[in-house]
C-alpha cells in the first residue's frame, strides 16, 4: 500500500512540476531604445521585455544570450577556431604559407578597442532589482520571485555594448565597407521549451529563440541609413526612404529610427552613410527593400535586377510552401556572407548577378525554414539549412534559369555534395548538435546538402505530389510553433499514408548509405541486390526488346503502404506494375517481367541517393 501511495505522490508531483501539458510556447515582447556612438562603435541600450510563461511550471531563473561576448580572446569561439581542423577562413588568418598553412584566430588578436561586449548595467524584474551573473555568452538571472505558469513578468534592462571587428555575422567595418552589421546585438531571451532551456554558448553555429513582438528605436547620426527587420514607422523623418523626407535630429545631430515587427524571433539591422534604398512589391503584396552600397555601376545594376528576382521568389515560395505572412522583407548589404533574421537578411553584395540572386534566394527561403517555423538551428540544423537549400534550388531553376518544367531531380548539386561527403570518410550523423561536428566540411555538407537530399528523396518515397501537399499541410499546422522533424514526419505520413520511421531514423541518425545494383538479367527474370545496409523502395524501368516499357514499383514492407503513380515525362504512357513488398532483411529481390528484357534502370529520375549509380543501369547484350 505504501508503494501505491508513493507512486500517487510522484504522479501528483510530476503534474505540479508541469512535466508536460500539451503544446505550448513562451511569449516575448521587446521594447528597445538604442543610442549609437558611431565613432567609438559603442552604444547604450535600454530594454523592457514582457515575458509570458506558458510552460506548465514556475521558473526561478531565466537566461539571456550576450552574443557579442564571443568576440573576445579566450572565448569558446576563439578556442574552437584554434582546435577545429578546418576553421572558417573568414574568422582566421593564415600566418604560415599556402603549402603549409598555420591558421590564427582573428579573435585572439583583438585589442580591447576591437572586441565585442555586452555589459549589463541594471536589471529589474517587475521593478525589483535582480541578481545576475555572466558566464561567457550566457546571462543567468536569479528571479526575486518565481514566474508562475500562466503569468507575465516584466524585465527592465540597461546595458552598454561595443560592436566587435567584423569576424562572424556581426561587426563593424566589413570587408565591403559597411560600417555596422548589427546582428545578435541585444540581450536575447533564451528559448525554453519541452526540452528545457537552450543555453548554447556562441561557438559559431546558429540560433533559436521564442516568437514575439519588437518595438525598436535607434538613435544614430543623421547621415546614416538603416536597413532592418520589421516595418519602418517614420520613413519621412530619416534618410533614404522618401525623396522629400525632412530628417528630424536631436541636440546630438542624431536621427531617430523606429521599427516594429510582429511575431518574429530575431531582429537585425545594419547602418552606413553610403547606403541607398530601393524597393518593389511582389504580386502577393510583400514590400521588398534592398539596402546596399552602389560601389560601381555593375554592382548597382546587379542589385536592381536582383530586386525583381526577389519579388518573383516570394510569390513562388508562397505558392509552394505557404503564404509569406509579414508585410515586408529587407535585403541588406552587411555581415560576412549571408545570414537570415526576422523579415530581413544581411548578405555580402559585391557579387555577380547569379551569385547575388542565389544568396538572396537562400536567405529569403529561410523565411520559411527557420523564421516562419522557428526551427531549432542548434539541434536540427539540416531541417533548417537543408530544407532551405531545397527551396533555393527549386527557385533558381524556376525563376533565374527559366528552364520551364522542373526536371526529374532539380537539386542534383546537393546530391553531388552529399555523395562527396558520404565517400569522404568524414561524414557524421546529421542529428549531431550543430556545434559538435569534427569539421566544418562535415557540418556544411550534412546540413545543407544531405538535408536537401532528405527532402527530395522523401518525394521519391511518398511521391512528388504528396511531398508538395506535405509542405503546404505542414505550413498550415505548424507555422509560428517551433516544430521538430518528427512533426514534419507525422504530416508526411498523414498525407501519404506511408510509415516513415525507418527513413527518418536511418538517414538522419546514422551515416548508412544507399547502394543498389542490377544483379542479373536472364530472359524475363531480373534480380536486384541491396549492397548496403539501407533499404529503400525502388522504381525500376524496364525496356523490352520490342521497344515498349514497363515501370515496376517495389515498396518496402515497413512502409505499410505505397506511393501513387507519378507524373514524370519519362514515365508518360508507361504501364506501372506494383510488385510485392521487399523485406529489409533480404539482400536480393527477383521478379519476372512481362517480355524479353533489353534494358533495366533503377530510378531513372535520379532521386534515389545511391552512392554508386554505375550499376543501376544495365543493357542486355
Amino acid at each position: 500500500m505504501r508503494y501505491y501511495a508513493l507512486l500517487f505522490l510522484m504522479v501528483l508531483s510530476g503534474i505540479a512540476l508541469g512535466q508536460r501539458k500539451g503544446y505550448w510556447q513562451q511569449d516575448v515582447k521587446y521594447t528597445m531604445d538604442i543610442d549609437v556612438d558611431e565613432k567609438s562603435y559603442q552604444y547604450d541600450g535600454k530594454m523592457t521585455l514582457e515575458y509570458g510563461n506558458n510552460s506548465g511550471r514556475s521558473l526561478s531563473k531565466v537566461y539571456f544570450h550576450l552574443y557579442f561576448n564571443a568576440f573576445q580572446p579566450g572565448s569558446m569561439m576563439d578556442n574552437r577556431l584554434i582546435s577545429i581542423a578546418d576553421p572558417d577562413s573568414r574568422m582566421t588568418k593564415n600566418i604560415g604559407t599556402k603549402e603549409k598553412p598555420v591558421y590564427q584566430s582573428r579573435i585572439s588578436t583583438l585589442t580591447p578597442e576591437q572586441i565585442g561586449y555586452q555589459k549589463i548595467s541594471t536589471l529589474k524584474v517587475n521593478g525589483v532589482p535582480a541578481q545576475f551573473k555572466v558566464d561567457g555568452t550566457i546571462l543567468e538571472v536569479e528571479l526575486p520571485q518565481p514566474i508562475a505558469d500562466g503569468s507575465k513578468t516584466t524585465f527592465e534592462m540597461e546595458w552598454k555594448a561595443q560592436v566587435p571587428e567584423q569576424i562572424r555575422r556581426s561587426g563593424r567595418n566589413s570587408r565591403e565597407g559597411v560600417a555596422l552589421s548589427m546582428t545578435q546585438w541585444y540581450p536575447k531571451m533564451a528559448h525554453f521549451d519541452d526540452f528545457g532551456w537552450h543555453l548554447d554558448e556562441y561557438v559559431g553555429r546558429e540560433f533559436v529563440a521564442p516568437f514575439g513582438d519588437f518595438d525598436v528605436t535607434i538613435h544614430i547620426h543623421k547621415d546614416y541609413v538603416i536597413g532592418g527587420s520589421g516595418v519602418l514607422q517614420n520613413p519621412s523623418e530619416v534618410k533614404g526612404y522618401m525623396k522629400n523626407a525632412k530628417i528630424k535630429t536631436n541636440a546630438q545631430n542624431k536621427a531617430t529610427w523606429h521599427f516594429k515587427a510582429h511575431n518574429i524571433h530575431d531582429f537585425a539591422w545594419a547602418a552606413d552613410p553610403k547606403f541607398v534604398v530601393d524597393s518593389t512589391t511582389s504580386k502577393g503584396g510583400v514590400k521588398i527593400y534592398t539596402v546596399f552600397i552602389p560601389a560601381n555601376k555593375e554592382i548597382e545594376n546587379n542589385w536592381k535586377q536582383a530586386l525583381g528576382f526577389a519579388a518573383e521568389f516570394f510569390d513562388f515560395a508562397s505558392s509552394r510552401f505557404g503564404a509569406y505572412p509579414w508585410p515586408t522583407y529587407t535585403i541588406v548589404q552587411g555581415g560576412d556572407g549571408g545570414m537570415e533574421y526576422g523579415t530581413a537578411t544581411l548578405i555580402t553584395g559585391n557579387r555577380n548577378l547569379k551569385s547575388l540572386v542565389n544568396v538572396i534566394f537562400h536567405e529569403a527561403a529561410h523565411s520559411w525554414y527557420q523564421h516562419l517555423f522557428g526551427i531549432n538551428e542548434t539541434v536540427d540544423e539540416w531541417f533548417d539549412e537543408g530544407f532551405t537549400s531545397y527551396v533555393e534550388e527549386l527557385a533558381m531553376h524556376h525563376i533565374f534559369e527559366r528552364k520551364g518544367a522542373i526536371p526529374t531531380n532539380p537539386i542534383m548539386e546537393p546530391y553531388r555534395g552529399y555523395y562527396r561527403l558520404a565517400l569522404s570518410g568524414k561524414e557524421e550523423p546529421m542529428s549531431l548538435l550543430a556545434d559538435y561536428y569534427n569539421t566544418n566540411y562535415a557540418y556544411s555538407n550534412a546540413a545543407y546538402n544531405k538535408g536537401a537530399v532528405m527532402a527530395e528523396q522523401l518525394g521519391y518515397i511518398i511521391g512528388k505530389e504528396n511531398l508538395e501537399k506535405t509542405f503546404l499541410k505542414f505550413y498550415e499546422l505548424w507555422k509560428f510553433k517551433h516544430p521538430t522533424p518528427n512533426d514534419f514526419k507525422r504530416v508526411a505520413e498523414d498525407v501519404s499514408g506511408i510509415n516513415l520511421k525507418w527513413y527518418f531514423n536511418l538517414f538522419i541518425n546514422t551515416t548508412r548509405k544507399i547502394d543498389y545494383a542490377i544483379d542479373t538479367i536472364a530472359g524475363k527474370e531480373i534480380i536486384i541486390r541491396n549492397k548496403s545496409d539501407f533499404a529503400m523502395p525502388l522504381d525500376i524501368l524496364v525496356e523490352y526488346k520490342d521497344g515498349s516499357k514497363e515501370l515496376f514499383y517495389i515498396p518496402l514492407r515497413e512502409m505499410r503502404g505505397e506511393k501513387p503513380a507519378e507524373n514524370y515525362d519519362i514515365y508518360a504512357g508507361v504501364k506501372r506494375t506494383v510488385l510485392e513488398d521487399w523485406f529489409w532483411t533480404k539482400p536480393t529481390y527477383s521478379f519476372t517481367a512481362s517480355k524479353e528484357v533489353a534494358k533495366v534502370w533503377i530510378d531513372p529520375t535520379l532521386r534515389l541517393a545511391d552512392i554508386e549509380s554505375s550499376d543501376n543501369h544495365k543493357i542486355v547484350k
